[in-house]
C-alpha cells in the first residue's frame, strides 16, 4: 500500500517507520533536514525491539511540498495540532478520491478541523507511543505504540495493516472519550515536564506534585463531563501508570520548548480552560499551567530576536 505520512516528526516517523518496515510505500512530507537524512540513509529507528535503518522509496518531500501524497491509498496526518489546517489546505490538492485519512495528532478535535476544512470524512487515532527525534533522520521509541480508532469501513482493514507492521490497533465505539482520556494524562504531565524540564519518573517525586496533578484531572473530567463525553477507564490511574511505564520520556511539550518550538500548549490544559469557560466550569490547575507554559514560549521568542 502507499501511505502517505503528513508531518513526519517523532509520531509520524514510528508509525511510518514501522510500515514501511513491514513492506509499504511510504512517502515521508517532513523537514527538508530530515528529509535529506532519510535520502541520504533511510530512517534509523532505535526502538525497544530493534535497531535498523530503514529505507523509504526516493519519495519524501520538504513540509513546503504535499504533493507526496498523490496517489497514497492511506494518508496519516501528524502534524502539530497548531498546524493543522494549513496541513489540510497543503494537501487537498493531491488526495485521491478514495483515500482513506487519520489524524494521529495530540488534543481531541483535530480530526473534526481537518474534516470540515476538507470536506471529506477524517478519521480520528488515539496514539500511545513514547517517541523523539534524537538527530535528523533518527527515531528513539521509548515505549508503547498501539492505536485506538473509531468504526468505519475501512477500520478492519486498517487494524490488519497496522497488525502486520507490529502496531495494535483497537476498534473503539467511543473514540472521542479515548481521545479525551489521553489528554487528561497529557494535560497532567506536558505542561509540568515543559517547565521543570523533567522526565515523568522523576517529575511525579516533586513535593506537591501529585496534588496539583490530582486537581488538573478533576478538572479535565469536570469539563468531559460538562461537555457530555463519557471518559473510559480509571483516569487516575492512567495518570499514575505514565510515570511507571514511561520514567526517562520528556513530554512533547518539554521537548518544543528546549527546542524553542511553539507547543500544543492551546490545544492541552489551553483547550480544557476555553472549553470550562464555555460551560462556567472553573479549571484554575490547568489555566495556571497554560499561562507559564505560554510566557516560557514567549521568552524563548524574545531570546531569538
Amino acid at each position: 500500500m502507499k501511505i502517505a505520512v503528513m508531518g513526519a516528526g517523532a509520531v509520524g516517523c514510528y508509525y511510518g517507520g514501522m510500515l514501511a518496515r513491514a513492506g509499504h510505500d511510504v512517502v515521508l512530507i517532513g523537514r527538508p533536514q530530515h528529509v535529506e537524512a532519510v535520502r541520504r540513509d533511510g530512517l534509523f529507528m532505535e526502538t525497544q525491539t530493534f535497531q535498523a535503518h530503514v529505507p523509504m522509496r526516493a519519495s519524501i518531500d520538504a513540509s513546503i511540498d504535499a504533493s507526496g501524497v498523490r496517489g497514497a491509498q492511506l494518508v496519516l496526518c501528524c502534524v502539530k495540532s497548531t498546524d493543522t489546517e494549513s496541513a489540510a489546505d497543503e494537501m487537498a490538492p493531491y488526495l485521491e478520491p478514495g483515500a482513506v485519512l487519520l489524524s494521529l495528532q495530540n488534543g481531541v478535535d483535530n480530526a473534526a478541523r481537518l474534516q470540515a476544512r476538507l470536506g471529506r470524512e477524517v478519521g480520528p487515532a488515539v496514539v500511545y507511543v513514547a517517541t523523539e527525534m534524537a538527530a535528523p533522520g533518527h527515531v528513539k521509541h521509548h515505549g508503547r505504540g498501539e492505536l485506538v480508532i473509531g468504526p468505519s469501513a475501512a477500520s478492519d482493514e486498517l487494524v490488519k495493516l497496522f497488525a502486520g507492521a507490529g502496531v495494535p490497533v483497537q476498534v473503539s465505539d467511543n473514540v472521542v472519550g479515548a481521545l479525551w482520556a489521553k489528554l487528561v494524562v497529557n494535560c497532567a504531565y506536558n505542561a509540568l515536564s515543559a517547565i521543570t524540564q523533567l522526565p515523568y519518573g522523576r517529575l511525579v517525586q516533586g513535593e506537591g506534585v501529585e496534588a496539583l496533578m490530582r486537581d488538573v484531572v478533576a478538572e479535565c473530567l469536570a469539563v468531559a463531563a460538562g461537555a457530555g463525553v463519557s471518559v473510559p477507564g480509571d483516569s487516575w490511574a492512567a495518570v499514575q501508570g505514565i510515570a511507571r511505564s514511561m520514567p526517562n520520556q520528556m513530554s512533547s511539550t518539554a521537548q518544543d520548548l528546549a527546542r524553542r518550538k511553539p507547543s500544543e500548549i492551546d490545544h492541552l490544559n489551553g483547550y480544557v480552560l476555553r472549553q470550562g469557560e464555555a460551560l462556567g466550569i472553573a479549571t484554575p490547575a490547568n489555566r495556571v499551567l497554560h499561562v507559564v507554559v505560554r510566557l516560557l514560549e514567549a521568552r524563548s521568542v524574545s531570546a531569538d530576536r
